[in-house]
């Protein structure tokens, strides 16, 4: 099993490029589905779970070519519009191939997602839209099969605004006949990178970033196109935090500061130096941080995948801080971890009440998901001693070359075998 070594107490200094959002490749690998033709993606990040997208759309019939960061996609071939059961429960965004199957080819067939323990994210509203657009859903024997002969556009109010859910019916409604309207739809940034993909294969799709998206039906999408994805803006935040955390000067290029804006807010509360550029962002940090109180909403709010690593920069705070967890009910997992490094943290119900101290221990940790790798990496970085951190296929999953980058900064970690 694979481990990361860290010693910690480095100041970080130097400049990393943040790679493409995970976020935002997923569901436009997925989205591909709906062309015609050939199409290639740049900047595409070197990930597990772009790799699992991979093999799903090879799966389905898709000839995929991966070289460095860019992915050549020929969905020409697709010959099955159902899902491999082993595929879903690897990584829940295999779940996004759904709407462009049933919207392409009028059927999918597929069993429930997998992906990190993090708390409920079921499918029904998913499901809801697809029902809503005129398609027959089932659900038995742990599959869902949805068919529809031609999709219709309608309008649909969802409960609650899941990205997924918003990214699975925007791409079942493209080829749908007429106008979909989705209302209280999610706001994140990822979701205005899929719209701008689609409408340069040729949708009519319009209002992504704001809570009403309308869809116009077309009757096909087949442009040789070449796309490039955001950066991610979670990797930005992460190395926001290890900046801070190492008390470090560090120059992140390859950011879209508007993306972070949530992040950059808490920092600067806090007392951290930011200084935003264009397509950059400088930060400075301080000897000793101010308490905060964070509470995670849907985007425009603090991103609960930032959530874990904001946990360990105020364990570490001149105070008491509260984060409020208010996406995922169990995304304290970490918690355990951080507290056997020396944290005061006690949890109640869905807030965790952070008491600083002085300085963390290094110990053995394991990660439990994605972000709470990224949590303890950041807690080795700060701690004294060593931290060795398991679990590292969580953190495969969602950043690109982590303890690289991180070494070029001047942090002492290894990965080790």
């Amino acid at each position: 099993m694979e481990r990361l070594i860290i010693s910690g107490g480095v100041k970080l200094k130097g400049v990393v490029t943040i790679s493409g959002a995970k976020n935002a490749i997923l569901p436009i690998l997925a989205a591909c589905i709906l062309n015609k033709s050939p199409l290639v993606l740049e900047g595409v990040p070197h990930l597990d779970d772009v790799k699992t997208i991979k093999e799903v759309l090879e799966a389905l019939g898709a000839k995929v070519t991966w070289n460095r960061d860019l992915i050549e996609v020929d969905p020409t071939t697709i010959c099955s519009p159902e899902v491999p059961p082993a595929l879903m429960r690897r990584m829940r965004a295999s779940n996004l191939v759904m709407g462009s199957l049933l919207g392409r080819y009028g059927k999918v067939k597929a069993s429930y997602p997998g992906g990190c323990t993090i708390g409920s994210r079921p499918m029904d509203l998913h499901l809801k839209g697809f029902a809503a657009l005129g398609a027959r859903v089932q659900e038995k024997h742990g599959f869902i099969e949805a068919e529809a002969p031609r999709l219709k556009g309608t309008e649909i109010h969802l409960d609650f605004p899941s990205v997924g859910a918003t990214e699975n019916i925007m791409t079942a409604a493209v080829l749908a006949e007429g106008t979909t309207i989705i209302r209280n739809a999610a706001r994140e940034p990822e979701i205005v990178d899929l719209q701008n993909f689609l409408n340069k294969l040729g949708a009519r799709i319009k209002g992504a970033g704001l809570d009403t998206i309308r869809i116009d039906g077309v009757s096909s999408l087949e442009r040789k196109i070449s796309y490039r994805v955001i950066p991610d803006r979670i990797e930005t935040g992460t190395f926001m935090v290890a900046a801070a955390l190492a008390r470090g000067e560090v120059l992140i290029k390859n950011a879209i500061p508007k993306h972070v804006e949530p992040v950059t807010a808490k920092l600067r509360e806090a007392g951290v130096k930011i200084r935003e550029e264009d397509d950059q962002i400088h930060v400075t940090g301080v000897e000793r941080w101010n308490p905060l109180d964070i509470r995670t909403f849907p985007f425009p709010g603090f991103p609960t995948d930032m959530q874990p690593q904001m946990m360990v920069f105020l364990s570490l705070a001149k105070g008491t801080s509260i984060v409020t967890e208010n996406i995922f009910e169990n995304r304290f997992q970490h918690v355990g971890e951080l507290r056997r490094m020396g944290a005061q943290i006690h949890v109640e119900g869905r807030s965790a009440i952070i008491k600083g101290v002085p300085s963390l221990t290094g110990t053995a940790v394991e990660a439990t998901d994605l972000r709470a790798g990224a949590a303890l990496v950041l807690g080795g970085l700060a701690a004294e001693n060593t931290t060795i951190v398991e679990g590292l296929q969580h953190l495969d999953r969602g950043y690109e070359r982590l303890e690289e980058k991180l070494r070029l900064l001047g942090a002492d970690i290894r990965r080790q075998r």
